[in-house]
């Protein structure tokens, strides 16, 4: 997918790319953002990212200091020449960021899950030169994502961008919020331009999981990073397992390989499209062998239609899913991933027995 250059203030600010974030989860004190600022003022982070307001989930945990962190943030800013990033989640928000001239302003998850509260934040924000940027909704809902860049646009909000931080999932992962990084590539394919920028803390929920985040995020082509740092992370005030050190994030940006969207090697291109053709063959086989599937499991509907027996067998399903698994594993085939697809291929089965059901009653 080409970007459009017309839509990506990254390149009309002649920002880094990829664009780095850091900075504390919460603006705890002004000793305590000072001295991050001075320790990410020589790095490769442009801007530096603090929560001043922190939706929290339950009361009684900290809520950020409010609006009198902004001086500051101010006060970085002069001293590092860093650019400031904080989130807002209303109209008051948004009123005294804009006073404080901060450079660019996030939604966070919780808030992108309402569209009254988007709406409110867009009005606010209408026609500003800011920068804003999207985070995913915290449950896995594209169209909600893409209905709060929607509201934003039709503001006249032009430096607009996404933030993907992963999703909330009733399933038992490695992460805090799971991935689902074809969603995010749908929401891209959607705004083409967009500029995408991954946040692997809130993604992984703890700093061993950053940097491979990271990485994938770059082997993925996303326009930048949004890390959480902090002079001393097992005493932050919030959030103290996902942050790093100031030092970490040096050692992370160093370590990264960022890639070139796409090969300008005539040999690479061949090789490539010989391989991808490939690919296309067997994604038609795949297609393929599921219709055929499909067709045996409209046969084994009927018969169990006829005989008056339920669609759902669960002791043939965990037979089926077990076996699944454990032959997924001599092909190189996640847990996960099996898991995941069989349950897919188990659910179009049970809506054809049951279309099944529906047409002979």
């Amino acid at each position: 997918m080409q970007k459009n250059p017309e839509l990506n203030w990254l390149k009309q600010m002649q920002l880094a790319h990829p664009l780095m974030i850091a900075g504390p989860c919460s603006a705890e004190t002004e000793a305590q953002v000072l001295a991050i600022a001075h320790q990410l003022k020589d790095s490769d982070a442009t801007i530096m990212r603090a929560g001043i307001w922190k939706p929290r989930t339950r009361p009684g945990s900290f809520e950020g200091v409010g609006k009198i962190g902004l001086p500051w943030l101010q006060r970085a800013r002069a001293e590092t020449g860093l650019k400031l990033a904080v989130e807002v989640a209303n109209k008051s928000h948004v009123e005294e960021a804009l006073k404080a001239d901060i450079d660019v302003l996030w939604i966070g998850a919780r808030s992108t899950v309402s569209p009254f509260i988007v709406q409110e934040i867009a009005d606010a924000l209408a026609g500003t030169d800011k920068i804003v940027l999207i985070k995913n909704p915290v449950n896995p809902d594209l169209s909600l994502w893409m209905g709060a860049v929607e509201r934003l646009q039709k503001a006249d909000i032009k430096n607009l961008g996404a933030i993907h931080r992963g999703f909330s999932t009733y399933l038992k992962t490695k992460y805090r919020n799971n991935p689902e990084w074809q969603l995010a590539i749908d929401f891209q394919n959607h705004f083409h331009g967009l500029p995408l920028i991954l946040d692997p803390s809130h993604m992984g929920g703890r700093r061993e999981l950053i940097f491979d985040l990271s990485q994938t995020g770059m082997d993925l082509n996303y326009d930048g990073l949004m890390i959480e740092t902090h002079t001393d992370p097992d005493r932050a005030w919030s959030d103290a397992q996902q942050q790093i050190t100031p030092q970490r994030f040096f050692e992370i940006i160093s370590e990264l390989q960022v890639r070139s969207p796409e090969g300008e090697n005539q040999d690479f291109k061949l090789k490539i499209n010989k391989l991808r053709k490939q690919i296309d063959a067997i994604d038609s086989q795949i297609l393929s062998n599921l219709g055929n599937r499909m067709k045996i499991a409209d046969e084994i509907g009927r018969l169990k239609n006829s005989n008056n027996v339920a669609i759902l067998q669960k002791e043939r399903w965990n037979e089926v899913l077990e076996r699944m698994k454990a032959a997924g594993l001599t092909q190189n085939l996640s847990e996960d991933f099996i898991t995941e697809l069989f349950k897919a291929i188990h659910q179009e089965s049970i809506e054809h027995q049951q279309n099944i059901n529906k047409t002979t009653r």
